[in-house]
């Protein structure tokens, strides 16, 4: 039975299947694509690809209501939050689209002897895995700069959103782009171990767990080929003593609990300087006492369900087992007792280093609330983990934010503000969080022939 199916978390009904492509379908599309590439696609200028994008973005934002509602009814995403994702991807398109050209020209280098001149040249077909939590925004990070370097790019997206999946590949059909340019499988893992082994595949990107990431990194380096991987994180949310709460909190929230959560750079450790712990914990518990939980397309609902049974189970399981073994259960952690897999907002205090979940992400809507006497006690505590991804500081005086962000050892480090996201901002991480970067100017760069052309 094919897990590609449309199963709305909102009430926990299968509304639609879609039947795998078998292999020899995946291998006649790979060689479709590989020659698409190597016979048209790499020989187009960088402005008659522009054209092509830009129109995909139009036709994105002309229809943004209409992506956005398949995102709430496949994986629970409250309507305005998905809105906000399309608006993101078809700005991800245009950015690329006006900006690649600036990124790819020749660039001369100074050499002792002769010229050297160094060319940006695409590499062929991009395989990539993406996840479901971010359905659009994560297939327009990686189409977006391997299309205007010139790459054609292949994707495996999430069982749970195929719908997200065949429209983002329409939208480009719609825009003109030929066939061969973006294609959409719906394959298993193992077919997708083939793809990645076939000489046509010159680089594998992946969005997803730590377990996925190590298995696919591994696919990929056995087979000698290019990969990306941005993976798990525990980001830490860092509130100094000068801090303003009535600011702070709010950022907190929306840190923690945006799309229920379910997002690789949430705030799930947050590290309060302990003259603050106690009437931030308040506060905090308090904000999410108002959330209104609720059918993702309905008006003034906040929070819809989690993006699956399994996922709703994981992160309930996980408050348990914190519990068990020591912490305390500010508020939430339960199912509520409704159609779906609608999990109550949690906070839990007093997580000591013993604990099992210490070192977890809880993939979900729990706020884990450390305290600590100073700066120093607080980038210990952010560094302690096998995660690098994101991570932000909030205080009143900026360049004492600055000098602890120095300190932090992460990809990215937010002052003043959650960690975000923007087409012009590089996104990755370290250690167990992956390698490489999408977004911005290093984004173009990761699948590319940098060609040294030298003469006396």
């Amino acid at each position: 039975m094919s897990p590609y199916r449309t199963l709305n978390p909102t009430t926990g009904q299968t509304e639609k299947v879609f039947d795998l492509h078998t292999t020899p379908d995946m291998i006649n599309k790979l060689e479709h694509a590989h020659h698409f590439w190597q016979h048209d696609w790499r020989r187009r200028s960088i402005t008659e690809r522009s054209i092509l994008l830009n129109k995909a973005a139009d036709i994105l934002r002309a229809n943004k209501e209409y992506h956005a509602r398949l995102i709430s009814i496949e994986m629970g995403k409250v309507l305005p939050e998905a809105i906000w994702e399309i608006e993101l991807s078809a700005d991800i398109l245009t950015y690329y689209a006006n900006m690649a050209e600036t990124f790819l020209k020749p660039r001369e280098l100074p050499v002792t002897q002769g010229k050297a001149l160094i060319l940006s040249e695409p590499l062929g077909v991009i395989y990539c895995v993406e996840p479901w939590n971010f359905p659009y925004y994560q297939l327009a990070r990686v189409a977006a700069p391997n299309l205007m370097a010139g790459n054609v790019v292949m994707i495996k997206h999430a069982p749970g959103v195929p719908q997200c999946a065949l429209a983002f590949e329409a939208l480009f059909q719609d825009a003109g782009l030929p066939s061969g340019a973006y294609t959409n499988l719906f394959i298993t893992n193992d077919q997708s171990e083939i793809l990645i082994g076939r000489p046509e595949v010159r680089g594998v990107a992946l969005t997803g767990s730590e377990r996925a990431g190590s298995a696919v990194a591994g696919q990929a380096g056995h087979n000698l080929k290019k990969s990306t991987m941005e993976l798990g994180g525990s980001d830490a949310f860092i509130v100094l003593d000068d801090a303003d709460l009535d600011v702070v909190v709010p950022r907190a929230a929306a840190a923690r609990m945006g799309n229920n959560g379910q997002v690789c750079t949430a705030a799930k450790r947050m590290i309060v300087h302990h003259s603050l712990v106690e009437d931030f914990t308040s506060r905090l518990k308090a904000i999410t006492e108002t959330f209104q939980y609720g059918d993702p397309l309905e008006q003034g609902v906040t929070h819809g369900p989690m993006s699956s049974e399994i996922a709703m189970g994981h992160a309930i399981s996980q408050v348990e087992k914190a519990v068990v073994n020591g912490a305390h259960l500010v508020c939430g952690g339960k199912q509520l007792d409704r159609s779906g897999f609608f999990m109550q907002a949690a906070i839990l205090t007093n997580v000591k280093k013993d604990n099992p979940i210490y070192y977890e992400e809880i993939f979900g809507p729990v706020a884990i609330i450390h305290s600590v006497n100073d700066d120093e006690e607080a980038v210990a505590l952010a560094n302690d983990s096998p995660y690098g991804l994101g991570g932000s500081i909030h205080t009143r005086d900026e360049q004492r934010g600055y000098q602890l962000a120095l300190k932090i050892d992460t990809g990215m480090v937010f002052i003043n503000d959650i960690t975000g996201t923007a087409p012009d901002l590089p996104f990755g991480g370290t250690k167990n969080s992956g390698f490489g970067r999408e977004l911005s100017e290093f984004g173009i760069e990761e699948f590319l022939n940098r060609k040294l052309i030298h003469r006396p």
